[in-house]
Parts: structure tokens; sequence; C-alpha cells
């Protein structure tokens, strides 16, 4: 145990007795001394416990849409007698309690006590490090403060948004040998002519080339098929008052996506890209999700570079776009544009920043309003290259997708 701040002041009360004492030769202030160290000795020899404390954190739920609630109960035993102990949840910053305390004090004699409190979990990782025992003896001389490691963690998932596909989701797709179309005989539009490859179907070979090549020859053809989706996240600071609505237009895209039978993938423009390779399935949908719900604004954006490099080495040839970018910098612009000379169809969504911010005087107003004058003439330079979809934050998603596709 620790002396506390009362055992300070009173030890100094002490020392200034006795060097008065001797300043001035009166060694029977000395006796003034006695009762202040006899609590001293008291409070340290008979209250001083063994905090043998064992804590467990029960969470309600630790994959929740944000915005949820989640109930969280610490469930305390001693196995020793201990007369007032204060037990406090290291509660993440990010958690805001709504009801109930993260805190309390008990008194225990070998039995079992809990209490409970409920929290608003927001998008992202919450880690739960521990919970904080805080023991004082009854005089308020001695303490001893300990953290107990318990690690819980909750995830936010991001909120969906209702809206409708924005792009034509059929598309081809070279292929030979077992086609993914519904039906063979329909569907199908010739592409080229190529030597055969072991496992080709025989019904495939192109007897006339083979003929006159000598070599066997088989048909190519183009088969209808569902389009591959990239959704590109741009994570640039200059977008965190919006960040969120962005993790959930992305979530709903990849959603839609899935529903749809379509395969998908996900970049997400941090300093270090977050990159999920374009899959199916409910499985690759969560993994998708995960990483929406920790990603974070990046002060380093350098996606131009990441959309550059994914662009010729990972996204697919005729894959459908979808970038998510309130486009205040150059550098998202450019990116756009670059995709739109590798042939990529896109789609830009870009939630409004200002469309949250409340002008408090008429400067900031008119501040506001040149900004977003110099953001919309930026959309409209990129609806060049892309369907660009301006979208209000206050307002549904879906509405601004059907306004822009004249639904």
């Amino acid at each position: 145990m620790k002396p506390t701040g009362k055992a300070y002041g009173l030890l100094s009360v002490v020392w200034i007795i006795v060097i008065s004492s001797y300043l001035f030769v009166r060694w029977e202030g000395i006796a003034l001394t006695l009762p202040i160290l006899t609590l001293f000795l008291f409070a340290s020899l008979f209250y001083k416990p063994v905090l043998d404390v064992e804590v467990k954190r029960e969470v309600s739920g630790t994959r929740v849409i944000e915005g949820s609630e989640v109930e969280i109960t610490i469930k305390i035993k001693a196995n020793s007698k201990i007369n007032s102990l204060l037990v406090e949840d290291l509660v993440p910053d990010a958690l805001k309690i709504v009801a109930g305390k993260s805190w309390g004090v008990f008194s225990f004699d070998g039995d079992e006590k809990e209490f409970s409190y409920r929290v608003k979990v927001p998008r992202g990782l919450h880690e739960f490090l521990g919970v904080r025992i805080v023991y004082t003896d009854p005089f308020g001389l001695f303490e001893e403060d300990k953290i107990i490691e318990v690690y819980d963690e909750i995830v936010g998932v991001p909120r969906l948004e209702e809206i409708i596909t924005p792009y034509i989701t059929k598309g081809t797709k070279v292929t030979v040998g077992p086609l993914p179309s519904p039906r063979l005989g329909e569907g199908l539009e010739f592409h080229a002519v190529r030597e055969y490859y072991p496992g080709d179907p025989m019904k495939y070979i192109n007897w006339k080339a083979t003929a006159k090549s000598g070599r066997i020859m088989v048909n190519e053809y183009e088969s209808e098929r569902k389009v591959d989706v990239v959704v590109i996240v741009d994570a640039t600071y200059k977008a965190t008052k919006i960040f969120d609505h962005m993790m959930r237009v992305a979530a709903s895209i990849l959603l839609d996506a899935l529903e749809n039978g379509m395969s998908f993938g996900l970049l997400i423009s941090e300093a270090v890209p977050i990159w999920v390779n374009v899959d199916y399935g409910k499985r690759h949908f969560f993994r998708c999700v995960d990483v929406l719900s920790m990603a974070k604004p990046d002060k380093n954006n350098l996606i131009f570079y990441q959309v550059d490099h994914l662009a010729r080495t990972k996204i697919p040839p005729r894959a459908q776009i979808i970038f998510i970018s309130p486009f205040l910098t150059q550098e998202s612009e450019e990116s756009l544009r670059l995709l739109y000379t590798f042939g990529y169809k896109v789609v830009a969504i870009s939630p409004n920043p200002y469309s949250l911010w409340e002008a408090k005087g008429k400067e900031e107003e008119l501040a506001l309003k040149i900004l977003d004058l110099k953001r919309k003439a930026r959309l409209k330079r990129l609806k060049r290259y892309a369907l660009v979809i301006d979208w209000n934050v206050k307002t549904p998603l879906k509405s601004a997708i059907m306004e822009v596709l004249k639904l």
C-alpha cells in the first residue's frame, strides 16, 4: 500500500512538531505526535487487506450496428474480507455511458458482487483493457491501486443505407469450357480462335481452323455474367466529419452486390492501403464489413498512387468501380480520371461534407458557400469521366441516386 494525500499531510504535521520542539527545546511537544504515529501503526497493522480479487466482464453483444446500446456487467469476487473497495471499469473513450455507472464501492466477506451499465456504441473497434480496483483504509491513510487485466472488445459495424443499384449489373467475360451462363446455348458470342488447352470440351473444337493450321484449335466465347464490383473509399482526413457516412455507403453497396450475386472487392485508401481481393459470398462480405468498421481517416493519403498500382495489378478488367469520396483534393480527382483512362466504368458517390456544417455567422456562411462552390465545380468536371452522385447526407442516399438516374 502507498500513503494517501491525507497521510502525507499528517506526516508533515509530525515533522513540524518535531522540528519546533527541537528549536524551542520543548520536548514535551513530541508527545503530541504519539496519537498520529499510533494511528499510522494501527492502520498499517490491522487494515492491510490481501487484494485477492477476481473480476469478470460480461458484454451483451460484441458485434453491433453503430448507434446500438450494449449492456456491460462487471462481476467481482473477493477471496478475503475487504471493508471498502472501489471497482471501476476502464471504459474506452469513444463509448458513451447512457445508463448506470461504470464504477461502484463494495464491501466483501468472501462473497461476489456485481454492477451493470449501458453504453452507446459508435462505429469502430472499442477495446476494454482492464478493471481498476482501489482500496483505502478506514482512516484514509493508505491505499492500494491496481488494474486487473480483463480484455474484451466491441465492434460497431456501419449502419446500412437504403439504396438502389446505381450501375448495370450485367457484363461479359472471355471464357471457354464450363460457362457461368445459365444456359450454354444462349447469351454467348464468338470472341476468338485459340490453340487447344487440355481440359477444353471437345464440342468447342474448330475443325476448319484445325485442318488449316495442323494444330487443334478451339473457339473462345464471351459469356454473359455479373460484373465484378470494386468499392474505393477515399480515406482523406478532410472527410473526417462525414467519414462514418462514407463507411455506411460502402457497406450498403457491398450488401447490394452480395444480394445481386456479384463478386466484389474493397480498397480503403489510407496511408497503408487496405485492399480486400475480389471474391463473393457472405463470409467475404463480413470480412469487408470488419475492414469498414475499423477504418479511420488518414493524413498521409496517397490515393492516386494506390489506385494506379491496383488498377494495373489487382482490379479485374471491366470491373464496375464505385468511388466514394467528398472530392476535396486534387489527388481524388486525378484518381477518378485515371480509372476512366484505364477503361473502367465508374460511379462516384460524393457525400457533401458542408451539408453538416451550421454557419455561426455571415462570414462563416460565406466561406462555406465558397468552399461548396469549389467542390461543385470539381464534381462538374468529373461528370465527363463518371456518373456522379452528389449526396447531401441529411437526405436519404436512395433519393440522391434516383435523382441522378432519373427514376
